[in-house]
């Protein structure tokens, strides 16, 4: 088992490119199922669940190849229609390949997908839209048979929730299917965009992604296409953390600044002054953050809950009190009992942490629990006096690419055993 050994309170300086996005990549590359021939998707980043999901697309008889920062995927040969259990449950983004597969086969059998443990993510919503579009369904033993013996058909489909994961395996889905279909209260997120930018290379008719209506006109097939995937705005929020609990400036190269619009006045709130040209985000941190006060996690364009976790690790060190709010996932604290072994002061209850800031922490052994908070852990050792030594790493390998790498490159002393 990996752990990371991080020894504080060290500047960083420098600058660094940010990774492609987990979140725009995951989707994508089950959409890859449908384009009939090869797809080349640039800026894709090396981690532990885009692993995962090219074993699933080689399971079901693709061919995936890297050549450099691009992932080749090549899905002519597509010969099966169920994945197994283990692996499912590798990651919990498997769920996007149901649609994928049921429009490429007509048939979807798998079980129920797996990832880290931050509350429950129902896939109710999944199924109603895909039974709308004209699936048969049949629960069984956690596991899911999904059938199209008419094919797909478009409709209009309502969602409760402006949900993610559900806007995109509606979308995967609907690409090939007969008719029109519209989603109403889809999720708005920057990787909903790219992932209709990448479908539509491909021959897609997608319209409205990244509002709260998307209309989608069934095409008979899809082709192959090249794609950059859109830089990650919480390795971005990530990164910007570490500058800020450690008093350092730092530069990000290759960000969209729009993509963090609900999370630079956070930042800014505390102290750090940011400057944004061109695709470059230069942050300067204060000596000693102020408090944030009140942090609302909300679907987009709202803060984003994947980027709670640093922001609450890093208003540990912040003069004041800090209130965060988590409205998306219950389970979403879990590091906190770990920041308090280091030293943090942190109240919480239900969806409510109240973080009265300290002037330092110190280094401790601890352990993370899934990948939002490994980075919160990472982040809070940077900023602590002596050395911490964080197990889990595996949690981190997730979603961040080589993060001990970048933050070495920066000046920090930190290494993987």
């Amino acid at each position: 088992m990996s752990r990371l050994l991080v020894k504080g309170r060290q500047k960083l300086s420098g600058e660094v490119s940010v990774q492609g996005a987990k979140n725009s990549a995951l989707p994508i590359l089950a959409a890859t199922v449908l384009a009939k021939g090869e797809s080349v998707l640039y800026h894709c980043p090396a981690l532990s669940d885009v692993d995962a999901s090219c074993g699933i697309l080689r399971y079901l008889g693709c061919k995936a190849r890297r050549e450099g920062e691009a992932l080749v995927i090549d899905s002519a040969g597509v010969d099966r229609a169920d994945i197994p259990d283990a692996l499912m449950r590798k990651t919990r983004s498997s769920i996007v390949f149901l649609g994928a597969v049921l429009a490429r086969t007509g048939r979807a059998k798998l079980c129920f997908p797996g990832g880290c443990e931050i509350g429950p993510r129902p896939i109710d919503m999944h199924l109603r839209a895909l039974r709308q579009l004209g699936a048969e369904i049949r629960e069984r033993h956690g596991c899911l048979d999904c059938r199209a013996p008419y094919g797909l058909k478009g409709c209009r489909v309502a969602l409760s929730f402006p949900s993610v994961g559900a806007t995109e395996d509606i979308m995967i889905a609907a690409v090939t299917a007969s008719g029109t279909t519209t989603i109403t209260n889809a999720a708005r997120e920057p990787e909903i965009t790219d992932l209709a930018d990448y479908l539509n290379r491909c021959g897609a008719r997608i319209y409205g992604a990244g509002e709260g209506v998307i209309v989608i006109d069934g095409v008979p097939s899809l082709h192959g296409a090249a794609h950059t995937i859109i830089p990650d705005r919480i390795v971005a929020a990530t990164l910007m953390s570490c500058a800020a609990v450690t008093g350092s400036a730092l530069t990000l190269r290759g960000v969209v600044s729009s993509h963090l619009g609900a999370v630079l006045p956070v930042f800014e709130e505390s102290g750090c002054h940011i400057r944004v040209s061109d695709g470059d985000l230069r942050l300067t941190a204060p000596q000693r953050l102020r408090s944030m006060r009140v942090v609302r996690t909300m679907p987009y364009p709202g803060f984003p809950t994947d980027a709670q976790a640093p922001l609450l690790a890093a208003a540990c060190f912040a003069e004041g009190t800090s209130v965060f709010v988590e409205n998306i996932f219950e389970n979403r604290y879990r590091h906190t009992a770990e920041l308090i072994r280091m030293g943090a002061s942190i109240k919480t209850e239900g969806k409510v942490a109240v973080v009265e800031g300290v002037p330092r922490l110190y280094g401790a052994s601890v352990e993370a629990t899934d990948l939002r908070g490994a980075a919160a852990l990472v982040i809070a050792a940077l900023g602590a006096e002596g050395q911490s030594e964080i197990s889990g790493v595996r949690y981190l390998e997730r979603g961040y690419e080589r993060l001990e790498q970048t933050l070495s490159d920066l000046g920090a002393e930190i290494r993987k055993v």
